[in-house]
């Protein structure tokens, strides 16, 4: 079936190449956010705990958002780790590092979302896609304030 909502289909397939490289992304933050969630230990414990929860919590339903503003625009999401992976720019871990390590390995996770969803927002502006530049932007504002809330943790 066509869709006409008045983006063309480059420009949705545009998109929805950005829209995937963010969801692989939040995908892969969201999973090691989980991990360290799990894993964190020292004094800070509590406190790392929660934030990570908090922060976990708000990325899952994030990822059902990106992915259906894929489907919306006519394209499959990506939903393997095959994919996540081929996708992500963001690198696992399969340790437990120390809880400064996941501090930092999360603030740079962060602020590469934050990157990617700029990038994103570019490509669906141009393309006049005002719902896709709102996500975009959305994620933005969350990706920031994580970072500003993990950047002060360190000092």
């Amino acid at each position: 079936m066509t869709i006409n909502i008045g983006i063309s289909e480059s420009n949705r397939k545009d998109i929805v190449q950005a829209l995937s490289h963010l969801l692989a992304d939040s995908y892969v933050l969201y999973l090691k956010t989980h991990n360290f969630h799990w894993n964190v230990t020292g004094p800070m414990f509590q406190t790392l705990h929660n934030m990570f929860m908090d922060q976990y919590t708000e990325a899952w339903t994030a990822l059902d958002t990106i992915a259906e503003r894929i489907r919306t625009l006519g394209f499959p999401a990506p939903g393997s780790y095959k994919q996540f992976m081929a996708l992500t720019s963001l690198k696992e871990e399969e340790g437990v590092p120390s809880a400064e390590d996941m501090v930092q390995q999360l603030l740079e996770g962060q602020e590469t979302l934050v990157r990617i969803a700029r990038e994103g927002m570019k490509i669906a502006e141009a393309a006049d896609d005002q719902s896709s530049a709102d996500l975009f932007t959305q994620r933005i504002e969350v990706h920031e304030k994580n970072a500003w809330m993990l950047r002060s943790l360190k000092g």
